[in-house]
């Protein structure tokens, strides 16, 4: 055993910023409208519409997740997936979404593709969603239920995922 051993057991599993699985996918949509498929979506919504409800959604995206990014703070934790928990957090924003800051990087892919008119930004939500799971959350779930066992199963009883 190795001195590192331990401490890399108390990880979860996760080798790539979620994040940018998020950022991938706004500059794909914008890509696919821009070069292969243009939906045109212009032509069915105002620009002096879009813009104002894409960014208070961006907006209320950014407040979310920094909601939750504060109560890692708060409690002496990273928000990078790769760094050890020492406490299971469930108030706040946690009390509604066990992924408060990954769901307000879904939102924000949201504000960005009704701002910028783009439909394609908002069909690939699905996508983003499911690579952070298969990406980060299954593994940091895995890695809470093995740390915290019962409060955490607990937890997962009574908080959803997303909303």
């Amino acid at each position: 055993m190795t001195d590192r051993q331990p401490h890399d057991q108390d990880r979860a599993a996760v080798h790539f910023p979620p994040p940018l699985i998020y950022v991938g996918a706004l500059i794909a949509g914008w890509a696919i409208e821009r070069w292969l498929m243009p939906l045109g979506f212009d032509r069915w919504v105002a620009w002096s519409w879009s813009v104002p409800i894409g960014v208070a959604v961006c907006v209320g995206a950014l407040v979310l997740a920094l909601m939750g990014l504060g109560l890692f703070r708060r409690t002496g934790q990273e928000p990078e997936p790769w760094t050890p928990t020492p406490e299971l957090i469930t108030t706040g924003v946690y009390r509604f979404s066990r992924n408060p800051m990954y769901l307000g990087m879904a939102l924000f892919q949201l504000g960005v593709g009704i701002a910028a008119l783009n439909a394609w930004m908002i069909a690939l939500i699905p996508v983003s969603m499911l690579l952070v799971y298969r990406i980060a959350i299954r593994h940091e779930e895995a890695y809470l239920e093995r740390k915290f066992g019962d409060p955490f199963r607990e937890y997962k009883m009574r908080v959803r995922r997303w909303v």
